[in-house]
């Protein structure tokens, strides 16, 4: 090591070179700054501003990846309000259509249904960039089949469609013809008649727990003549369930119960360990059946249960036990006169009643279905009685119950699901009920997820730190079935160009009745429209969002700024001054350099 010898006549010098070399790295520090417009190119150059820079720039990277979300979210949003706004509108046109023509007499209402079927399903396989919306989690491949398969089936796969549902649930609405009511003549006098439901044992109970109509009531205009009694309202015991093995997590199954007003209601349980007590939606994993079913039969033992539905290897069973029918008696203890009516009430299983009032005359034609013959005596007038009851139930069945039938088949057809448990309801082979495994035969409309109870939460968009926004959409929501049930009910109907107040223009009437009930979308949180509300909804917090994060952008460059960037003029002027500095300090050394003593003295 050595040590740089130290001369006192040079520390001025020494002094002065330092100086001038401090002056030549502040200029080119100005220059740069000048060229660039930034304080420096490193963030060690921002010296104590480098931590606001280092955050800043990372709120603004944050921003970024969020307003990039917000975009693609719009997107997805807006295709997706397009979609179920079209739903809506289609609904709602054929719902004009079905309205306009009377319910009767245009033949061509099942292509426009047909036609607004094929619209619904395109605007539900809608897809962004390869990513189809309406699936929920389930995006790689569209999540509705085609509308030709829902209605006809998928023959090279042996899948019946909606078409073959809605004819038998016909069949097992209707019985032999009269919607599973019969009237007969009974007592030793052959003076009085019997209504009463069809089915016996635990069969019979079954039966009436899902077809057919449900008989309500009778009266007579005239009591003294015929007498209508009370009804004896059904009774059936509380259904009992079995199972071959445990439902094990993930299985699901599928309950339906009789509602007071005649209606059906399903409960899913989804079997889950982790289920919560007292869940709507759920059950827990059993060790046994045994277990299993006391669940079951705990939970449902106050419950009008009509059938249970599940997958084929757990061997689920609903026993029914045996249960007496509901029935009426109409006597003719005196004599009636023309005019007296005889109303007989019953009830469909939408919930809806119908009446069938008959009319006494002098003579009736035997086919009638509103009058009977007052001619004979007691008896004949009985027999007559019965018989018009019979008509008027057969008319009734094929045509009002015909179309609640449809309607029914084509609810649970769309209510299906690819869960194993949850395909369409077929009626069982005895056709006392349903089937309680579930089919495979069936076509399945929707083929996206339906694991989620909530289809918002299905897609997520994060657009700011700490928010998260729902943006799912799922095909088999229950407003858009509802909608699709609608359009697929009358779709799969022949139509009718029959003269109006014809057996066949009164059904296709009732059928249309039935369909606008289901099209039909209020603007509540329960119809389409309440789903377009909460699309909306996102759609304006994404927008809210973006502009509020625009303003953070500004706060956040306008401190990037004041750390990072320079005032052209402030260095302008230091640049000056600094030239100005450095040139004197030249000036002055080089005359320095020049100096010795003769200068000096001199």
């Amino acid at each position: 090591m050595s040590i740089a010898p130290f001369n006192a006549s040079t520390y001025l010098g020494d002094r002065n070179t330092a100086n001038l070399v401090g002056l030549k790295s502040r200029l080119d520090t100005l220059t740069n700054q000048l060229s660039s417009g930034k304080v420096a190119a490193t963030y060690g150059g921002l010296g104590t501003g480098r931590t606001t820079s280092l955050s800043a720039h990372a709120a603004l990277s944050a921003l970024d990846g969020y307003d990039a979300a917000i975009t693609n979210a719009t997107t997805r949003v807006t295709l997706a309000n397009a979609s179920v706004t079209q739903i809506n509108t289609l609904g709602a046109g054929l719902q004009r259509s079905l309205t306009a023509s009377n319910n009767s007499t245009v033949a061509n209402t099942p292509q426009i249904a047909r036609n607004s079927l094929d619209a619904a399903v395109d605007a539900l396989n809608v897809d962004l960039a390869g990513q189809y919306i309406f699936g929920g989690r389930a995006t790689d491949s569209p999540p509705v089949v085609a509308s030709d398969t829902i209605l006809n089936g998928d023959v090279a796969k042996g899948l019946d469609g909606l078409k073959t549902l809605i004819a038998e649930q016909k069949n097992a609405d209707l019985g032999t013809g009269t919607g599973r009511l019969s009237a007969n003549v009974t007592g030793t006098t052959g003076q009085t008649v019997t209504i009463s439901e069809d089915g016996t044992g635990a069969a019979g109970t079954e039966t009436r727990a899902n077809f057919g109509f449900r008989l309500l009531s009778a009266t007579s205009s005239n009591a003294a003549a015929i007498a209508a009694s009370a009804t004896t309202p059904a009774t059936a015991p509380a259904v009992t369930f079995t199972l071959a093995k445990p439902p094990a997590e993930g299985d699901r199954l599928r309950i339906a119960v009789n509602q007071p007003d005649g209606t059906q209601s399903f409960v899913d349980l989804t079997a889950k360990a982790s289920a919560t007590p007292g869940a709507t939606d759920t059950m827990p994993v059993f060790a046994t059946a045994a277990e299993a079913q006391t669940y079951l039969n705990d939970r449902f033992k106050t419950a009008t249960v009509a059938s249970i539905q599940g997958p084929a290897g757990l061997g689920v069973q609903a026993d029914f036990g045996t249960g007496t029918p509901a029935s009426l008696t109409l006597g003719v203890t005196g004599t009636p006169v023309a005019g007296d009516t005889v109303t007989v009430s019953v009830a469909l299983r939408d919930g809806t009643t119908q009446t069938l009032t008959l009319t006494a005359a002098a003579t009736a034609d035997p086919a009638s279905a509103t009058t009977f013959s007052l001619a004979g005596d007691q008896a004949a007038v009985a027999k007559s009685l019965s018989n018009a009851v019979t008509n008027a139930l057969k008319g009734a069945a094929s045509t009002s119950l015909a179309a609640s039938s449809a309607s029914r088949a084509a609810q649970d057809f769309f209510a299906g699901s690819q869960s194993a448990g949850l395909a369409p309801r077929r009626i069982s082979a005895d056709g006392n009920g349903y089937a309680e495994q579930a089919s495979t035969k069936t076509v399945i409309w929707y083929t996206g997820d339906d694991t989620s109870a909530d289809p918002r939460g299905t897609a997520t968009a994060q657009i700011s730190g700490n928010r998260v926004l729902n943006i799912g959409v799922q095909a088999n929501e229950a407003p858009i079935r509802t909608v699709l049930a609608g359009l697929a009910m009358i779709a799969a109907d022949a139509g009718t160009t029959a003269v109006s107040g014809t057996p066949e223009a009164q059904r296709f009437s009732a059928l249309s009745d039935h369909a606008r009930t289901l099209l039909v979308s209020d603007n509540t949180t329960g119809g389409v429209p309440g789903i377009a509300s909460d699309l909306a909804l996102a759609a304006s917090t994404l927008s809210d969002t973006k502009t509020d994060n625009r303003t953070s952008r500004a706060a956040l460059q306008g401190s990037l700024d004041g750390v990072e960037n320079i005032s052209a003029e402030d260095v302008t002027a230091q640049l000056l001054q600094l030239q100005t500095q450095l040139q004197a300090s030249y000036q002055v050394t080089s005359m320095l350099s020049k100096l010795n003593l003769v200068n000096y003295l001199s």
